[in-house]
C-alpha cells in the first residue's frame, strides 16, 4: 500500500484519549496535539479512540470538535474520525441536494471506490436517509454518463488482478469501435467495459488509447470517467492542483482527497504531482493553505524524503 498514514505502531488507545480530553478540555484548544494524534493514526485506530473517548466522556468526540474548531479545520477534523463510508455517503448527500448535482464530485468517488468501500457506502446511505443510494442517484443523473455511474454504484466490478491478454484484446476492438468509430451506436458495451472489467484489465485493453478521448465523441463526464480507470494517481494529482490553482482553494475537495486517499495511494498521488507540476504537493500546501488547516493537511500529506 502506498498510503503516507499507516497504523501507528505501539498504539495506545487511553494515552491518545487522554492527550485528546487536556486539547480539548483545557483552556483554549491545543490544535497542535489534535493534529498530532488524529492525523498519524489510520481511520480504523481513530474509530477506536472515538469509541473510547465517548466512553469516558459521555459525549462524542465529533461534537467536541464541532463545538471547538470551526471552518475547513473542523471539516478535516470531523472527516477524520468519520468512518470512511458514512463520510462517502454524506459526500454523495452534499452533491446530489440543491441545485444542481456536483458531478465531479460523484465521478471521483463512484469510479474510486472497491466494491467493498461501495457496499460500506450504500448501507451508509441507507441508514442516514432511509432511501437506497441507487434510487437517489436515478433521479439525479442522465445519459450515458448517469448509466455509467449507476452501475459503478452497484459495486460489482471484477476485482481479480490477473489479466486476461485474449479477453483484453476483445475488449480493445469493441471499445474502440464504440468510441472512435461510432459513438452514438453502442455506448452501452463502452460502459458495461469501463464500470465491470478489473482495472488491471482495463488498462490491458488499452483502455486511454483505443478511443480518442479529445474528440467530441466522448463527453467531458465520461472522459473523467476513462481517466480515473487509466491512472488513479494523476487524476487525482489533477484534481488536487485544480481545487488549488487560481483564487481561493476547494477546500472540500482537497480535504476529502487527501482524507480518503491517505491510506490507500497518496504517495503515489504526491509522486504523479511532482512529475506533473515541478513541485512537491507539500510545499504546494505549504504556500496555498495556511493556519490550523493547512499544518494538518502538511502532516496528512507528509513530506518527500
Amino acid at each position: 500500500k502506498s498510503g503516507s498514514v499507516k497504523d501507528k505502531a505501539n498504539f495506545k488507545v487511553d494515552e491518545d484519549v487522554s492527550a485528546l480530553r487536556k486539547a480539548i478540555e483545557g483552556i483554549g484548544t491545543t490544535e497542535k496535539t489534535i493534529i498530532e494524534v488524529l492525523t498519524q493514526r489510520s481511520n480504523a485506530q481513530r474509530q477506536l479512540i472515538a469509541k473510547a473517548y465517548e466512553k469516558a466522556t459521555g459525549r462524542t468526540l465529533v461534537a467536541d470538535l464541532e463545538g471547538d474548531t470551526h471552518g475547513d479545520f473542523e471539516d478535516l477534523l470531523v472527516a477524520l474520525v468519520t468512518p470512511p463510508g458514512v463520510y462517502d455517503c454524506r459526500e454523495v448527500i452534499k452533491a446530489i441536494k440543491g441545485a444542481g448535482t456536483t458531478e465531479s464530485t460523484l465521478t471521483e468517488i463512484f469510479a474510486s471506490r472497491s466494491n467493498k468501500q461501495m457496499k460500506a457506502m450504500s448501507e451508509a446511505y441507507l441508514a442516514e436517509t432511509g432511501r437506497s443510494m441507487i434510487y437517489d442517484l436515478k433521479s439525479e443523473v442522465s445519459g450515458d454518463y448517469g448509466k455509467a455511474l449507476l452501475i459503478l454504484a452497484e459495486g460489482k466490478r471484477d476485482e481479480n488482478t490477473n489479466v486476461d491478454a485474449a479477453k483484453a484484446k476483445v475488449d480493445a476492438k469493441a471499445l474502440y469501435e464504440a468510441g472512435e468509430n461510432k459513438w452514438g451506436t453502442d455506448e452501452d458495451k463502452f460502459i458495461d467495459i469501463l464500470c465491470h472489467r478489473s482495472i488491471p484489465q482495463l488498462r490491458q485493453s488499452g483502455l486511454p488509447v483505443s478511443i480518442s478521448v479529445d474528440t467530441n465523441v466522448i463527453r467531458n463526464k465520461i472522459k473523467s470517467l476513462v481517466k480515473i480507470h487509466k491512472n488513479t494517481p494523476v487524476y487525482f494529482a489533477e484534481r488536487l492542483y485544480e481545487s488549488m490553482k487560481g483564487l481561493g482553494t476547494t477546500e472540500s475537495v482537497v480535504t476529502r482527497i487527501l482524507v480518503c486517499r491517505s491510506e490507500i495511494d497518496l504517495m503515489d498521488i504526491r509522486a504523479e504531482y511532482k512529475k506533473l507540476y515541478g513541485c512537491s504537493l507539500y510545499s504546494y500546501l505549504e504556500s496555498d493553505v495556511s493556519g490550523s488547516y493547512g499544518n494538518a493537511l502538511k502532516h496528512l500529506c507528509g513530506q518527500d524524503d
